[in-house]
């Protein structure tokens, strides 16, 4: 779950703050859903006559929805991404606790790609795709050709591009993503006018882009009905099969995960597993029953006091770690995109991994200041792309991510308080650690 920077709660300070229409509920969306199955089934096994009613008038209006959100993505996360990394880098300046943090951040969200990159094919191997739903999903939501995959001279050449623009109308995303990085920090070393001419641009264009999405965004319930009354209509009860895979695959992921904050927090915070365990027992049923990190925070900051951390350390860190640090975001995301190839044949070739895993460490923290339904496109698209993985299949996987998304707030919270506990360790240890 992606949070609004808590140190700018008011939408003027934010510079990706949202407009109303963005907010549209996620349970609207699922109730698209689940109409457009209900529809697709009726039809498929009762007026079986009527399908090329669906496929002439309903699935294009669909597939207009997902063309409009594909054209998001590339502006909306160079935008992001450049007001992430400004973020980071004002972080990294504040002292060196905030260094500290910004490091346990950096290094956990590595951490957390790469169980990604491990997890998802072996469960995947251990729980396969059933072969008549993904059969039924390939057919239905037909993707674009995808790209030969490249070799490794020619992948070597591709991550700095010639062309940016190039680079970015091609949807080469990691070289486009890797320029965005390096240009942030280099308007980080312009005078103090020139940067801030430039923030404020990338800001105004983020906040444009949200607007456009949010609009986008607003039709999911239709574009979601129509996708998934033509995928029901053509595949019958499969597709309903293949949803639920999805999701068991994604939590399960997202589970090793939060498994990985609490051996996090024994090991590195060094706090008593069953101390933890009970001062997290408040924090995850809020976190649950609101999946807000944001409104978990009081929670959290009363479990850290539980578990002995200084209130000048959680009261500076916490702020920052539910602003920026979003734990389950690069494995989940990566889970999605990893799903999605394997459903579609995609050859994931060490090169395509790694390209992929870099993207989804840098997108995590471009997400700042956006809902579920807004993030899982900006986050899992990007990945994809990097991933030579066809994007038609999100605009349906994006209404179920309600149920993903508990395992990923579950998973932020556990890991924000976490690694709170360890930077006041790691301060306490160094005296000259100030803020």
């Amino acid at each position: 779950m992606t949070l609004p920077n808590s140190e700018k709660s008011s939408a003027q300070a934010s510079p990706t703050a949202l407009p109303p229409i963005a907010q549209v509920p996620a349970l609207w969306t699922f109730v698209g859903l689940v109409a457009g199955l209900v529809g697709g089934l009726t039809v498929a096994f009762f007026a079986p006559e009527g399908l090329p009613l669906i496929t002439t008038w309903v699935q294009p209006i669909g597939e207009m929805w997902l063309r409009g959100l594909q054209a998001t993505i590339v502006p909306l996360v160079a935008a992001l991404l450049f007001t992430g990394v400004t973020q980071a880098v004002a972080m990294a300046s504040a002292g060196a606790m905030a260094r500290r943090s910004l490091g346990m951040f950096l290094g956990f969200l590595a951490f957390s790609a790469g169980i990604s990159l491990l997890v998802t094919p072996a469960l995947l191997t251990l729980l396969p795709v059933p072969a008549e739903a993904g059969a039924a999903l390939r057919t239905s939501l037909v993707a674009a050709p995808t790209g030969p995959v490249p070799g490794v001279a020619e992948f070597l050449r591709s991550i700095v591009p010639t062309n940016v623009i190039d680079a970015a109308a091609n949807d080469r995303m990691l070289p486009l993503i890797l320029f965005m990085s390096v240009f942030a920090l280099a308007v980080g070393r312009l005078a103090r006018p020139q940067r801030e001419v430039m923030t404020t641009f990338f800001a105004a264009l983020a906040s444009a882009m949200l607007v456009v999405i949010g609009w986008v965004l607003a039709l999911a319930p239709l574009g979601v009905f129509a996708l998934s009354m033509a995928v029901a209509a053509t595949s019958g009860i499969a597709a309903i099969g293949a949803l639920a895979h999805y999701v068991i695959i994604v939590v399960l992921t997202g589970s090793v995960v939060l498994i990985a904050g609490y051996v996090f927090a024994v090991v590195i915070a060094r706090q008593p597993l069953g101390a933890f365990a009970r001062a997290m027992l408040p924090v995850q049923t809020i976190a649950l029953s609101t999946q807000s990190s944001l409104a978990s925070l009081p929670a959290m900051l009363g479990a850290c006091r539980k578990l002995g951390v200084r209130e000048t350390t959680s009261e500076f860190v916490m702020p920052l770690a539910v602003a920026l640090f979003r734990a389950t975001s690069p494995a989940m995301n990566l889970a999605v995109a990893i799903y999605v190839a394997h459903l579609y044949g995609v050859t994931l070739t060490p090169m395509l991994m790694f390209s992929a895993w870099v993207v989804a460490i840098l997108v995590s923290l471009s997400s700042v200041s956006l809902p579920g339904s807004i993030s899982f496109v900006a986050s899992v698209g990007p990945i994809a792309i990097a991933m030579n993985a066809p994007l038609a299949p999100l605009a349906l996987l994006v209404a179920v991510e309600v149920l993903p998304d508990l395992m990923r707030t579950l998973g932020n919270v556990t890991l924000d308080v976490a690694v709170t506990s360890a930077v006041d360790r790691r301060s306490r240890r160094s005296p000259e650690a100030t803020i």
